[in-house]
């Protein structure tokens, strides 16, 4: 993404900030795996969306209408020793060149110079709670400056949020961001494709996850945006069902659920198919219901619907469907009234999806539902779930988890299906899956 995309988002950050106060955000910390091994490292999403720096050991500072420059990046100094054993970083120099910041200190500096730059301003938004080492930091530079009150230097007298101006900005993607999402969103359908092709009775769901690892990588994104979800039979029917190590068989349905994540942004699709090629009759009716209640939620996907429009429509033919198959019993308005359906569709239809998987932003305004505005996205994901030991069924019904999900972008005029190239009618999966 071109630095003028993270200038423009650190301009309008400064707007709702005001000339007299000031705010911070720290990077992500390094996360050690085992011993002397880290994690592969993934910067904090706020940090990145307002900085496009990817390093840690990092802190933001933004200040409305300082003189010497509105941006201060405190980071590591160049190390050509590190650099020789852990690759290229930026250094002040590279921070104030290729990042955009106009002034860069020293991490090691941090508690010499911030409290400099905390003085006589009113509020600092920063984000609270998530960083308990920033915030007794912030507390002690504070403090500091309070015993210089009578040099006629002022603390700040109050402390704000951050995160909640950062993520109603994050909630509305540019048409940069929406590429990033698209890429994403493509590969991702690729690799789903890839594996459903490579799947039949026999092999271990840990075999298919790597069919898709390699479609992810083989194109250039090798994050996941989550831990893939590669769950045959009732393994279907556990929600975040990951440990992906049985062998399929034929006759079960395989549920995947995955994602790449490019440049900080995520897809997040689910699809749902016949190990063996062909849906048995109880699967095709149960699928063609979850298939339903998709495109009554999509209908719902428009500038000026309320969030919970979608889910309710999925909920209103679900139940409806449960009835008509003698899964539920009773009036659908009073089944709906009672959440019996909860019982085979305990999720929402869906989040928010960006830089995060699920992603940031309020889904209600005054207690009250937002509306729907272009430029958000969100997933579109009903789902039933019968597991095997549910009784209270036919037994040609046990066993049986079924989701699908599509990522969706408000437009102007209605939404776009970004996951839109993954087959999903019966007719399609059946057609790809006997191709291979």
């Amino acid at each position: 993404m071109k630095q003028s995309e993270f200038k423009k988002r650190r301009t309008a950050l400064m707007q709702q900030i005001g000339i007299g106060n000031i705010a911070i955000i720290a990077s992500a910390p390094q996360r050690t795996r085992n011993r002397d091994v880290h994690y592969p490292y993934r910067q904090d999403s706020d940090f990145y969306y307002l900085t496009g720096f990817n390093e840690s050991e990092s802190l933001a500072v933004f200040i409305p209408g300082r003189k010497q420059g509105e941006y201060v990046l405190f980071c590591r100094e160049f190390d050509e020793k590190k650099a020789l054993w852990e690759g290229a970083h930026a250094g002040l120099e590279g921070a104030t060149q290729h990042y955009g910041a106009n002034d860069s200190f020293p991490i090691d500096d941090l508690d010499d110079i911030l409290p400099g730059l905390l003085e006589n301003k009113a509020k600092v938004f920063y984000p609270m709670g998530k960083d308990s080492e920033l915030d007794h930091k912030l507390l002690d530079w504070i403090n500091h400056i309070r015993k210089q009150s009578r040099s006629g230097v002022s603390a700040p007298g109050e402390l704000a949020s951050l995160d909640h101006l950062v993520h109603e900005m994050r909630l509305f993607k540019s048409a940069e961001e929406v590429k990033l999402l698209r890429r994403a969103a493509d590969i991702s359908a690729q690799a789903h494709i890839r594996a459903m092709r490579y799947s039949q009775a026999g092999v271990y769901e840990y075999q298919v996850e790597a069919e898709l690892l390699h479609e992810f990588a083989h194109n250039g994104l090798r994050a996941v945006a989550y831990p893939s979800i590669v769950a045959g039979g009732n393994n279907a029917c556990v929600l975040h069902y990951v440990e992906n190590k049985d062998k399929l068989k034929a006759g079960d349905l395989l549920l995947i659920d995955a994602g790449a994540e490019c440049d900080h942004y995520a897809a997040d699709i689910t699809r749902t198919f016949p190990v063996s090629g062909t849906f048995s009759e109880p699967q095709r009716r149960l699928y063609q219901l979850v298939l339903d209640a998709q495109a009554a939620a999509l209908a719902q996907i428009q500038p000026g619907v309320a969030w919970h429009k979608a889910h309710e429509a999925s909920v209103q033919t679900l139940t409806k469907g449960l009835v008509e198959l003698g899964l539920l019993q009773g009036k659908v308005s009073k089944l709906i009234k009672d959440e019996s359906y909860k019982q085979f569709y305990m999720h929402r239809i869906g989040h928010w999806l960006g830089m995060d998987v699920h992603d940031v932003g309020d889904y209600k305004i005054s207690d009250e539902w937002r509306l729907l505005e272009p430029g958000m996205v969100l997933t579109v994901e009903p789902g039933l779930y019968v597991p095997a030991s549910c009784t209270t069924v036919d037994e040609c019904w046990r066993g049986i988890g079924i989701r699908i999900e599509d990522d969706v972008l408000v437009t102007p005029g209605g939404h776009e299906i970004l996951t839109h190239k993954v087959p999903k009618s019966i007719a399609d999966i059946e057609a790809l899956m006997l191709r291979h």
